[in-house]
């Protein structure tokens, strides 16, 4: 009797513990994991985004938020195949979001962002198919919401990395799917201008669209926008990746 107490007592608070995280509402959930979201600390708030899908499994804002987090951990893994299926598994995410709610920009959106972060990891054909695809739902996110910043820059990079698609991988698209669209980096300059009026704070836009200029040989602007967005504080998760590029597009300037 005398250890028999005190372990009933550790094992009913242990349990009572429990019984309170799990009977927490999912608005409690998101609010807690929003917190964690915001440090980009991706692995606690799946947690807590994770408990919420339990209780919510159909709320479309829930799959968002726990695609993105996927999507964080994934710029963190060390190896492709891990990229890879932590990709996938924001991809899923976002499909059942967009799938549940097809009027949602955001879940839309979350498609076309998934599959932009696994492209570079893919083959040839699945790139052309993932191209596909971007501009697909990017474009409906911007049919249901045009003031969608974010949109715009994924619009945006869409063009750019097309106008600069080479000869061989636009030939292998013409015999796997007829063809590639095509497009020209005046449209990628338009779409990171209209991102950045809809949302000045984002220092993805500036850079994006300075290594847009330098890829039309416009060295002027392309290094006032990229070093715009080098002087501003990183913010989000992709921030310092996306600095990196920056000023990997500076040092090749002439």
């Amino acid at each position: 009797m005398k250890f028999w107490l005190p372990r009933t007592l550790v094992t009913a608070a242990f349990l009572g513990i429990c019984v309170c995280v799990h009977a927490q509402s999912p608005e409690v959930l998101l609010a807690k994991g929003y917190v964690f979201d915001l440090r980009l600390d991706a692995s606690e708030a799946l947690q807590y985004y994770l408990e919420a899908e339990k209780l919510q499994p159909d709320n479309p804002e829930v799959l968002v938020r726990i695609a993105r987090q996927y999507r964080h951990l994934m710029a963190d893994a060390a190896t492709r195949e891990e990229k890879l299926r932590l990709g996938n598994m924001a991809l899923d995410y976002a499909k059942r979001a967009a799938a549940l709610a097809p009027n949602n920009a955001d879940a839309q959106l979350s498609i076309a962002i998934s599959y932009g972060k696994m492209l570079p990891l893919m083959g040839v054909r699945d790139q052309m198919e993932a191209s596909r695809l971007i501009k697909a739902t990017v474009d409906k996110a911007l049919r249901l919401n045009p003031n969608n910043d974010l949109a715009w820059h994924v619009l945006g990079r869409w063009h750019r990395v097309l106008s600069d698609t080479s000869m061989l991988k636009r030939s292998l698209a013409a015999l796997a799917f007829g063809g590639l669209p095509q497009t020209t980096r005046e449209e990628a300059v338009k779409c990171f201008q209209k991102a950045i009026e809809i949302n000045p704070k984002r220092l993805i836009h500036y850079v994006e669209l300075g290594r847009a200029y330098a890829q039309m040989n416009r060295p002027v602007e392309a290094r006032r926008s990229i070093e715009k967005g080098l002087a501003m504080p990183d913010v989000e998760k992709d921030d310092a990746d996306t600095k990196r590029r920056g000023r990997e597009t500076l040092a090749k300037l002439r």
